[in-house]
């Protein structure tokens, strides 16, 4: 499951937006992969543009690696922006989808409410 908005700019426009709104909500992008580039570089096949942003809030991931290294596995949230007619889709994953630990549930409480904020306040 995730959290999905489409707005109308164009790819470029939505990523920055998004990184910005992601900022203030204590989110830093660690990664970008342009899925589409990378496709066409190693195999040669045209793809529609598709980027994945890594996004992580750092007293979040210090929390939840404090409780279980393990959770390293599911860092980063992935964000992912792909056009969608005149503009562009934002696909957010839900985190509660990567955590089914009850100890570690209000963590992923917050990430969500952190993440969907961010996706609710890009215009």
């Amino acid at each position: 499951m995730a959290f999905y908005k489409t707005v109308q700019k164009s790819l470029d426009d939505t990523r920055t937006a998004i990184t910005e709104s992601l900022k203030n909500s204590g989110f830093g992008i660690l990664t970008e992969i342009d899925v589409s580039a990378t496709i066409k570089s190693k195999i040669g096949v045209e793809r529609d543009p598709l980027i994945i942003l890594g996004a992580c809030n750092p007293r979040l991931a210090n929390d939840a690696l404090n409780k279980d290294i393990g959770f390293a596995l599911l860092m980063p949230c992935n964000v992912v922006l792909s056009e969608d007619g005149d503009g562009t889709k934002i696909s957010i994953i839900d985190p509660h989808d990567l955590i089914n630990d009850a100890e570690m549930q209000p963590l992923a409480d917050e990430a969500a409410g952190l993440l969907k904020t961010a996706l609710d306040k890009t215009e």
